[in-house]
């Protein structure tokens, strides 16, 4: 459970420091997101480091959280209702995390 939400954490960072420059470049925000952006992407870093497992094992068990946290973000803060094969691949890619997460112990 603690890795999980290590997990949910550290994608909210990295998809928060590559949705700023986002903002900026396609919405015509302000360039100030950088700084925030850089911040974002400088804790999602940090946090990969708090993971107790080898750091391949770590990515790879990590993307699965990753995939289903932007899905998430697609609807919360983009407006967009995933479809029905959002949430089956989303599934799919927790089941892969799992698997990786529950072998290596």
């Amino acid at each position: 459970m603690k890795t999980g939400g290590l997990f949910v954490v550290t994608a909210i960072a990295e998809i928060l420091g590559c949705y700023l420059p986002y903002l900026w470049l396609q919405k015509g925000k302000s360039p100030w997101l950088l700084v925030p952006a850089a911040l974002s992407l400088s804790l999602f870093s940090w946090l990969l480091t708090l993971h107790p497992a080898a750091s391949g094992r770590i990515y790879a068990a990590y993307g699965g959280v990753y995939v289903t946290t932007a899905i998430v973000w697609l609807w919360a803060v983009d407006g967009i209702r995933p479809t029905s094969g959002d949430w089956i691949g989303a599934a799919l890619c927790l089941a892969g995390m799992l698997t990786i997460v529950l072998s290596a112990k």
